[in-house]
């Protein structure tokens, strides 16, 4: 009897459970899908453009916005190269950083006014376009960063801009276009012109950088700070050559080789007469036109009685370079003033050169049968 009872109550349980089972409907498929592992959609196509550092970072952090965004998309993308000038930089944020939502193909961009940003992945960061126009033609900058290969992508819904220079993040201001101003308190100092020379700091270093001057470009790099507080520069160049052949002293008495506030190209160099007077980054020391320009190759201008090798080495916006055959030494300035304004010694009078220091002539009486003494040059015969 009891195992009848048993039997009768195991079968019960069972039919009671099949029905329960049988009247709750099936469990939806979710809703929404995880991305934490969904493929990013622009890995493959920066890894293809060769963009290697980018595409890893774009792969292997497929839940960040970057990948999760899946409309219609524009990379400013940096080469690797680019990207090791900052080895602290987060390649996932530079990422999110240099990509924004929307199609800017080349052309669209060469519509923008200059200083126009666009608002990126990142939250609160903006990428700035500008340009930089030279005759004819005008070049882009996305960042600071000289876009260099537009257009290397786009398939209608992804566009992607090869873009190369020093990498920074962006500001945390990058997106505020103008400071709230106030009729109690003086209007705050614009910010446009710091930003612009930014940029221009920025193209100068990078374009000293691949022509032989990595010297110079990492110095500009240590006085970036104070060099941002100018409105414009000219700064004379010694190669990495010069530098390292006997030039140390240029490294050091970098403050000396720049005329801040100024740019000044060839033709405005030219134009200076002698004994003219350039201040320098350097308190208290200036640069003297000891021979002025203009006068062809064999007799070119002159500064601290250093010759002036190249003109209009590079220049842009807001900066000029000039190469220069050896640092500026620091001479008596009213000395040279007085010497440029009687003509260099030995060229206009007689006289001789001390050996060694062309900068300081010994005055002798002048003879008819003696010509002009030939001028000691410095470093490499410059």
């Amino acid at each position: 009897m009891t195992t009848s009872l048993q039997l009768f109550i195991l079968t019960s349980i069972f039919i009671t459970t099949a029905i329960e089972a049988a009247l709750i409907p099936p469990s939806p498929p979710p809703i929404f899908q995880d991305h934490d592992h969904s493929p990013s959609p622009f890995a493959p196509i920066l890894a293809q453009l060769g963009f290697h550092e980018l595409a890893t970072a774009a792969d292997s952090h497929s839940s960040t916005t970057t990948a999760s965004w899946r409309g219609p998309t524009t990379i400013f993308a940096p080469t690797d190269a680019s990207l090791l000038t900052c080895p602290s930089c987060s390649v996932r944020l530079l990422l999110q950083e240099h990509t924004v939502a929307g199609l800017y193909p080349f052309r669209r961009l060469h519509t923008l006014s200059f200083g126009t940003k666009i608002e990126t992945l990142a939250s609160n960061r903006c990428i700035t376009i500008t340009s930089e126009i030279a005759g004819n033609s005008s070049t882009l900058f996305a960042g600071g960063m000289e876009i260099t290969r537009p257009d290397l992508y786009n398939n209608g819904a992804v566009v992607v801009h090869g873009i190369q220079g020093f990498v920074s993040h962006l500001s945390p201001i990058s997106c505020n276009v103008e400071l709230a101003t106030s009729l109690s308190f003086p209007p705050p100092p614009p910010m446009e012109g710091f930003f612009i020379m930014r940029l221009m700091l920025d193209d100068a270093m990078l374009r000293l950088r691949i022509s032989g001057f990595s010297v110079l470009a990492l110095a500009l790099r240590v006085k970036y700070s104070d060099l941002l507080d100018m409105r414009s520069m000219t700064i004379f160049a010694l190669d990495d050559e010069g530098i390292f052949a006997g030039g140390h002293s240029f490294v050091s008495d970098l403050c000396l080789h720049v005329v801040p506030n100024r740019r000044l190209m060839e033709a405005d160099l030219e134009s200076l007469p002698a004994a003219t007077v350039l201040p320098t980054m350097e308190w208290g020391r200036s640069l003297v036109v000891t021979t002025r320009g203009g006068e062809g190759p064999l007799e070119p201008m002159r500064l601290n009685y250093v010759k002036v090798t190249i003109p209009d080495l590079i220049y842009n916006l807001k900066i000029a370079v000039h190469g220069v055959a050896r640092p500026f030494p620091r001479v008596n300035q009213t000395a040279a003033v007085e010497l440029a304004n009687i003509g260099r010694c030995g060229l206009n009078a007689a006289g001789s050169e001390v050996a060694g220091k062309p900068w300081i002539c010994e005055m002798a009486s002048p003879t008819p049968a003696i010509g002009p003494t030939v001028e000691i040059e410095g470093h490499h015969g410059f």
